[in-house]
């Protein structure tokens, strides 16, 4: 048996993925050239010809904070997601992104009784794992060309499944490290069901509308993720965690 085949999930994910903050111009290509091949090419959310230079971004991008999971083999990036703040730098009020694009699906009885700050309040949105990084075993093409070209072992493949999660899980960190604990995000349905499995539970604030997708606005705690969450979970946020402040 092979040292890799005697490794956890989260112990695998460690070896064949790091995570970092997209600071740099190049960092921060690389996160929207995913989001461009996700949102656009394979979903068409967005029009490709919008954006010639094959990079996704709109007006909040200048605001955020932004994660990138790459592989570590091939140097490609898996995965990525974006922290908005609710305000800016000087104080100035911006609305966050489901406010402005998805405002009528908000529950504001329920947003009020939450009794929330909004220096606290951030927004988790653009996650995305890249096609190749989704593609089941047999479907050679994809955004990178043939997906065998990669050389994925089979312990490489069980540890996709928690890309989307490690990108929930940087996010967190995020709004650790931001003090921006109030968390919204617009969710489609599997993405909540996933995160529950994993102990980490949202409270839905709205209806389903068709914005990218069905999809409905959800709320969450930065404190109340961390409480709930899974140890092996717990494991990998650590990592995370210390990945992102080094």
């Amino acid at each position: 048996m092979s040292e890799a085949s005697n490794l956890s999930l989260v112990e695998s994910f460690t070896r064949y993925f790091s995570v970092e903050i997209a600071r740099t111009t190049e960092q921060k290509a690389l996160v929207y050239g995913v989001r461009f091949r996700v949102y656009c090419e394979e979903f068409n959310y967005e029009a490709v010809d919008k954006f010639p230079q094959r990079l996704e971004t709109d007006e909040y991008d200048e605001f955020s904070r932004h994660c990138l999971i790459m592989h570590r083999a091939s140097g490609r990036p898996a995965g990525c997601v974006r922290l908005v703040p609710a305000t800016l730098v000087s104080g100035a009020r911006l609305l966050l992104p489901l406010e402005k694009h998805c405002g009528p699906s908000l529950d504001v009885e329920r947003l009020q009784a939450l009794n929330l700050k909004r220096e606290q309040q951030c927004e988790i949105s653009r996650l995305a794992v890249d096609t190749a990084f989704r593609r089941r075993t047999g479907e050679s093409l994809t955004r990178f060309g043939e997906i065998n070209g990669l050389h994925f072992s089979a312990q490489e493949r069980r540890t996709f499944s928690l890309i989307a999660v490690a990108c929930f899980l940087a996010a967190t960190a995020m709004t650790k490290m931001d003090d921006r604990t109030q968390v919204f995000a617009m969710m489609e349905p599997f993405l909540p069901r996933m995160m529950q499995r994993s102990g980490i539970v949202f409270q839905r604030i709205g209806t389903d509308m068709d914005y990218h997708g069905i999809r409905a606005p959800y709320f969450i705690t930065t404190q109340s993720a961390l409480d709930s969450m899974q140890l092996e979970l717990k494991e990998l946020y650590e990592w995370i965690q210390k990945s992102l402040i080094t």
